[in-house]
């Protein structure tokens, strides 16, 4: 029988990044994340060979010194795991302040790829008495390869005790009117403070490979419903913010509009000043910062455009911030 005075656990669930921005611990890093069945969904005998065989001999290298490039130097972590670490111990202040409710909450984080592992946030959990815990996946919209997963990994670590704490796990919130909100207001302040007006936005999200979809999967539903909301709560046409998909991998069909074709596009007829946002990433990571920062600025420049600008993930800003205990605190109802 639970207690009703012992702690109440929180983990808080992001993708992962490498333990540093060198070869040897991105390869570790890609090995875990392109061996999961979840993300890439080939026949294990067709796959892992190519992986290891050619990928993980060819990308670790490419994609070291693009984390290089980002790195949080005093940390030492990736710019993923560091927002992820001061969104949880903005949540701890929160909890001990009474914000989550009146019973003790104890805050965790893990990566669902890397360290923290999610076994390791788990046991420290359950080693500081929380026999009930909610699993918190900060991915906004529902994927196989991304919230199912962590279903999946978490799972498995207890899946060898005897022992279970009660779980509830943070459900999708894609259309949350919490979540809109602060998407429109962090859109708003950066707007205003571009030295320029863009004549588009462009809402990028990140992309998956169209058979998934093909097979039942609701991201992309989800991501258009996100886009919609959001055009509403700004007063925008769908010509004003537009919808893409960033971070193709391989040559088989993903999700399109593509954000570097429509990027180049946009600037072929004629747009001059762009700003993009990546409403689907809760924290900053190598897709925002490197890829649309850097890469897709660049090839929008490169085709003609003169202003580009990127607005910064919800991190843990005040308005992330209020989110996510908005969204934690509602998970907890009846446990504190």
């Amino acid at each position: 029988m639970q207690s009703a005075s012992a702690p109440v656990g929180v983990l808080l669930v992001n993708l992962g990044t490498p333990d540093a921005p060198e070869p040897k611990a991105v390869r570790k890093y890609l090995a875990e994340f392109l061996a999961d069945p979840r993300v890439v969904e080939l026949p294990r005998v067709l796959w892992l060979p190519i992986l290891h065989g050619v990928i993980l001999n060819t990308r670790p290298a490419k994609s070291a010194k693009a984390y290089a490039a980002i790195w949080e130097e005093a940390t030492n972590e990736g710019p993923l795991k560091a927002v992820l670490r001061r969104q949880a111990e903005s949540l701890r202040e929160s909890a001990a302040n009474g914000a989550l409710g009146a019973a003790p909450v104890v805050v965790e984080y893990a990566m669902r790829y890397g360290a923290p592992s999610l076994q390791s946030g788990l046991q420290s959990l359950m080693g500081a008495g929380c026999d009930r815990i909610l699993v918190a996946p900060l991915y906004p919209q529902y994927a196989a390869s991304t919230t199912a997963t962590a279903f999946d990994a978490v799972a498995k670590a207890l899946g060898k005790l005897r022992r279970q704490p009660t779980l509830r796990f943070l459900p999708p919130y894609y259309d949350d009117p919490a979540y809109v909100d602060a998407l429109a207001g962090s859109l708003r302040e950066g707007l205003a403070q571009f030295d320029f007006e863009p004549e588009v936005i462009l809402a990028s999200f990140h992309g998956l490979p169209q058979f998934q979809i093909d097979e039942g999967d609701p991201y992309r539903a989800h991501c258009e419903t996100t886009w919609r909301l959001l055009r509403e709560a700004m007063g925008l046409s769908e010509r004003q913010l537009r919808l893409s998909f960033q971070s193709r991998f391989g040559r088989a069909k993903w999700i399109e509009p593509y954000t570097s074709e429509t990027v180049r596009s946009l600037a072929a007829e004629g747009v001059k000043r762009l700003a993009l946002l990546a409403p689907g990433f809760s924290a900053d990571c190598l897709e925002t910062i490197e890829e649309i920062g850097v890469e897709i600025r660049d090839e929008f420049l490169e085709a003609g455009g003169e202003k580009f600008a990127r607005v910064a993930c919800l991190n843990d800003s005040p308005a992330g911030m209020r989110l996510i205990e908005t969204l934690v605190k509602r998970e907890l109802a009846g446990w504190v």
